[in-house]
């Protein structure tokens, strides 16, 4: 069992004596408010806080953050709240044991709402301080190390949150050590069956490889020194859950897996690293495209190394990772390693402005998310492990995501590049938004003034960053939409009336929206414009007239409402009849969805009469504006380039095809389904009267989709 006494020798070595005093001040304090309290293993509780205290000095944590680590549970767990511990060890320490602290005194509707919540609040308060996830991470790895006592199932919910959140944040602050320990841990309670194998493979394995592993090191060792370079090599093991998942990735086996020997060579100085590269490629035979220059380009997190795979004696691949001993301890420590090279200003202190930047990144995004759940979906997203590394056209490197595009590549530059972009360039060619991107390329955003986000860009974005501010978008978007087709449905339904919103005497609407539990005008349109609310009856009501009267109005007809095209998200068409400009047509005021435009012939709109108050009369504007979906039949004679003779047509006029696919009829004639964006009725009948002239082209039928017994599609 660890002890005071034992940390403090430790804090003696890097600390000064009053911090170190005051260390040990937090543990008595801490000692005393769980007193009485034991771990599941019957241990006294004050151990859990010593431990975690521990695993911090290893990492020459600062003395704030130990005396937060010894007190991390005291206002989760006892009487004692934040501003008694302000008062007892400062505000700074208060601050960052209240964000690691677990939200206790509210009540969530599920364990993944409460697990969410509690790291919103826990990123918040990183945003604050780095130093809150440090303490969490030392915190979380103490747990995965006695989770052994726990019940099976609460075992297998920790290791596997720690496995989705955890493990990938450690990662994303540099902090391998403590990554690989969450793995492994995560993995053996997860899979204990599957871990006990691959560790008795393991060692079978280490004692076959152990004199390969020696003659190997030793012919690194020999070259470096007839070089004149001091060096010290290091046979490098793989840890079980990365040997884990090679198997179940690549599909390979554990023999396989093993068959790759790795070491790691720990030098003096930069220009060092790269004269042992060509010492090593100078000893065996360097594989082509095996290399990696992350001390050019750092990960992200700061990580630094020379990557090559060789092929040794009798053609055995040896992975060898060459850095300087600095380089070591950012690999093993990360962010952590700000506090142990606190006195330098170079690597360590870039890896604590990356994290910083990446916490104000997760910061952004926490505003941005609709809810809790929400906000943790996009952290997973974002905590990719894989990278690809692109350049903007001014030379500038950022980091992606494997499988990134250049909608991601955008608003990783900026939100409103994002916001804008309507193409780009991939090393001077023009290409598609959707085309994954690949390590090198140089990629440059097109924007347009008038351009915004597509919802279709949901299918090919990765970025926690891309799909967060996309969604924000479209969702004030949505509003705007909803706000102004709510004001528009209104003023129709008070202009039956003959009175217009702007006429209405301000206590009126005052006391209305305060009568409903409305805080503005605004949203009153908007709950009109979704459907919650009748516009007909909330006009009747602002004039002093029952809901009745406004229903009866309603049945004696309205002036119609005029579509103008650009109403937004809350005006959709409906796919059963597909409605063009030059159609008569009618609306259903539906919940959530606002106002669906149908023809009035349409079957489905026939079926909806019985609610008469949902009924909309609708026409087209004069000046309606826009590309509106089609879908037509074409009954074609079987020969060869029939389609293409039909597409080329349609392109010559203009004209985009959304879809086109084929359905044989019989072994003589086939038909071809399209579907058109066309401007209005009349288009689409130019459209159809070209394609009546194709010779092979027996008939065209315009399709409306409508629901009918024994036939699913009917042709008009």
């Amino acid at each position: 069992m660890q002890t005071i006494d034992a940390l403090d020798a430790t804090l003696r070595t890097y600390l000064e004596a009053d911090q170190t005093r005051q260390v040990r001040r937090a543990y008595y304090f801490a000692e005393q408010a769980h007193y009485g309290q034991t771990r599941r293993s019957g241990e006294p509780y004050v151990t859990h806080p010593l431990a975690v205290a521990n695993i911090l000095a290893g990492m020459h944590m600062d003395h704030q953050s130990l005396m937060a680590a010894m007190l991390h549970d005291v206002i989760e767990d006892t009487g004692i709240n934040k501003a008694a511990i302000g008062r007892q060890f400062g505000d700074a320490v208060a601050e960052l044991v209240d964000g690691v602290s677990k939200l206790t005194q509210m009540e969530f509707e599920s364990l993944e709402e409460k697990q969410a919540e509690n790291f919103q609040k826990m990123a918040l308060a990183m945003a604050r301080d780095i130093r809150v996830i440090l303490v969490k991470l030392a915190d979380r790895l103490h747990n995965m190390r006695t989770l052994g006592v726990l019940p099976a199932e609460k075992a297998r919910r920790i290791a596997r949150e720690t496995l989705d959140i955890y493990a990938p944040i450690a990662m994303r602050l540099g902090m391998n050590a403590v990554r690989m320990e969450f793995e492994d841990l995560g993995f053996s309670a997860l899979y204990p069956m599957r871990a006990r194998r691959i560790e008795a493979a393991m060692r079978k394995a280490r004692g076959n490889r152990k004199e390969l592993v020696e003659k190997i090191r030793h012919q690194i060792e020999s070259t470096l020194n007839q070089e004149g370079h001091k060096a010290e090599v290091i046979g490098r093991e793989k840890h079980l859950y990365s040997i884990y998942q090679k198997m179940r990735s690549k599909n390979k086996s554990f023999s396989e897996i093993m068959d790759i020997y790795a070491f790691r060579i720990i030098v003096d100085s930069v220009d060092t690293c790269y004269r042992v590269l060509g010492c090593m490629h100078n000893l065996y035979k360097p594989v082509p495209g095996e290399f990696t220059d992350y001390i050019a380009i750092p990960k992200a997190n700061g990580y630094q190394s020379l990557h090559t795979v060789t092929k040794g004696m009798h053609g055995v691949p040896i992975e060898i990772q060459i850095r300087t001993r600095e380089m070591e301890d950012m690999a093993n420590n990360g962010i952590a390693a700000h506090w142990l090279y606190k006195s330098d200003a170079g690597s360590a202190g870039g890896s604590h402005a990356r994290a910083r930047e990446w916490v104000q990144g997760l910061l952004e995004m926490q505003q941005r998310a609709g809810n809790s759940l929400e906000f943790i979906e996009h952290v997973k997203i974002d905590l990719f492990p894989d990278e690809i590394y692109v350049f903007t056209p001014k030379g500038r490197i950022l980091e992606l995501p494997r499988s990134a595009t250049a909608v991601d590549f955008a608003y990783a530059v900026h939100t409103d590049l994002g916001n804008r972009c309507v193409a780009c360039r991939i090393n001077r060619r023009l290409a598609p938004l959707s085309e994954p991107l690949q390590s090198g390329q140089t990629i440059e955003v097109l924007t347009a003034a008038g351009a915004r986000p597509n919802p279709s860009w949901f299918n090919y974005t990765v970025t926690a960053k891309a799909r967060t501010n996309i969604r924000h978008f479209l969702k004030n978007q949505t509003r705007e939409d909803s706000v102004a087709l709510g004001r528009r449905l209104l003023d129709k339904a008070l202009g039956d009336a003959e009175r217009a919103l702007d006429e209405l005497a301000e206590n009126t609407l005052e006391d209305y929206l305060g009568h409903n539990g409305y805080a503005g005008i605004d949203d009153l349109l908007e709950d009109i414009a979704r459907g919650k609310r009748l516009p007909a009856v909330v006009a009747q009501q602002l004039l002093g007239g029952s809901e009745d009267t406004a229903l009866k109005r309603r049945e004696e007809g309205d002036a119609p409402l005029a579509i103008r095209g650009t109403e937004g998200f809350m005006v959709s068409y409906a796919r059963c009849c597909r409605p063009l400009p030059g159609d008569p047509i009618a609306g259903y005021l539906s919940s959530e969805r606002g106002v669906v435009v149908h023809r009035e012939a349409c079957r489905n709109l026939a079926e909806m009469r019985e609610k008469p108050e949902r009924l909309i009369p609708l026409r087209w504007d004069e000046n309606v504006e826009g590309d509106f979906p089609a879908e037509l039949r074409i009954e074609v004679e079987n020969q060869r380039g029939t389609i293409a003779i039909i597409a080329t047509r349609i392109n010559s006029m203009g004209v985009n095809i959304e879809k086109i696919s084929t359905e044989d009829k019989d072994y003589q004639f086939t038909y071809v389904d399209l579907e058109l964006q066309v401007n209005n009725r009349i288009h689409l009948a130019r459209i159809m009267r070209r394609l009546r002239g194709i010779a092979t082209v027996r008939r065209v039928m315009r399709v409306t989709n409508q629901p009918r017994a024994g036939n699913q599609r009917n042709a008009s």
